[in-house]
């Protein structure tokens, strides 16, 4: 077994699942303090305030304690940043391992949950590429992910290739998606407006005006009357198109 890489010494960091579990015990912590409540506090402001702004001393003050009183239940940023992915992750509903539902729908209910949550903490997607996750939460979404393209009929050389197809579009759909529901808060814009906004932009730039109108003419094709019906459009549309695939290989053989 590979030993972790420690702290000392420039070694890479690994994961607080794997490094971090002492801290949590120790006698002695600062009383109305846990590692609950300080994940809880700091989701909170990554949603309020964005990955940017997070410190430690910006959460301390959050809890009206000192910043050393934080350290004594996780050891570094990163560590908290990596128990904040993971409740994350703790908030999508997952099919039962026992579930009799077409897989179809369950892949479709997964991928519905993974791109919430990335549209809701937009802070999530830049973390998932960065740490391990194999937090308990985030194993839990894998497995899941895993048993349903089991159930597909693909053989098995192919089924890490139709996860990753899935995962990697949800992922790039939710993260646009999420940064683009930010910015329009950012400026005080509804979707509907900085769309507009956006689009009037562009319009009268000449060199951009040919895509313009190809772009125009895929947004009439495909329908829609607000920036979010065409979004649901487009991900259903492309949703189906991945299931049609892995149906196509399967029937390959």
């Amino acid at each position: 077994m590979v030993k972790a890489a420690g702290r000392a010494g420039g070694r890479a960091r690994v994961s607080v699942w794997l490094e971090g579990a002492a801290r949590a015990r120790r006698g002695g912590q600062p009383s109305g303090l846990d590692r609950e409540r300080i994940t809880e506090t700091a989701v909170r402001l990554l949603d309020a305030e964005g990955l940017a702004k997070f410190s430690m001393r910006r959460l301390a003050a959050e809890l009206n304690v000192t910043a050393m009183s934080v350290y004594w239940y996780v050891e570094t940023k990163d560590d908290l940043l990596e128990l904040a992915l993971d409740r994350a992750f703790g908030e999508m509903a997952l099919p039962s391992a026992d579930s009799d539902e077409d897989w179809r729908d369950q892949l479709r209910t997964l991928a519905e949950q993974y791109r919430a949550l990335l549209v809701r903490h937009p802070w999530v997607s830049p973390l998932a590429g960065t740490f391990l996750n194999i937090g308990p939460h985030s194993l839990d979404f894998s497995l899941a992910v895993q048993r349903v393209i089991r159930r597909t009929g693909l053989p098995a050389h192919g089924q890490a290739g139709a996860i990753a197809a899935v995962s990697q579009f949800v992922y790039g759909f939710g993260t646009i998606e999420g940064h683009y529901v930010q910015r329009c808060a950012s400026a005080g814009l509804t979707q509907e407006e900085y769309f507009r906004h956006a689009m009037t932009a562009v319009t009268v730039t000449p060199e951009l005006h040919e895509v313009v109108r190809h772009s125009a003419d895929l947004m009439e094709a495909r329908g829609g009357d607000t920036v979010e019906e065409m979004r649901e459009r487009d991900f259903a549309y492309a949703l189906d198109t991945l299931i049609a695939g892995i149906e196509a290989m399967v029937e390959r053989g």
